[in-house]
């Protein structure tokens, strides 16, 4: 889990996760704002849709990503010793189950509202 060869990866793939994170909340911001209401049935129909369920799991994924990366970054600052490791592995777990959580969501969505 620790960055050899300076973290230059890492580094480059949080900048392109908030580059591509740009358009992506731009539309869904825009997206949910075009709504005629928030209630729970209108945004399920509007994911139901597939033009707006595949940029939406993107959201999801670049979201739980570019956060993985930006909290490893400040646990390596701040935690030091073997307790880092750890903290990196429950960092890595959580970023996976809610990223998996989001996605999984989405999916059931589609398939409930499809069938």
């Amino acid at each position: 889990m620790s960055r050899k060869g300076g973290g230059l990866r890492p580094w480059w793939l949080q900048r392109i996760t908030a580059v591509a994170l740009v358009p992506l909340s731009l539309w869904f911001v825009f997206s949910l704002l075009g709504l005629p209401s928030l209630g729970q049935s209108t945004v399920v129909n509007w994911i139901a849709v597939t033009w707006n369920a595949v940029p939406l799991g993107l959201f999801v994924a670049a979201v739980a990503w570019h956060s993985k990366l930006g909290v490893e970054v400040v646990i390596e600052d701040y935690i030091h010793g073997s307790a880092k490791h750890a903290v990196l592995l429950c960092s890595t777990i959580a970023h996976v189950i809610v990223g998996a959580a989001g996605l999984f969501a989405i999916v059931k969505i589609i398939a409930r509202t499809s069938g």
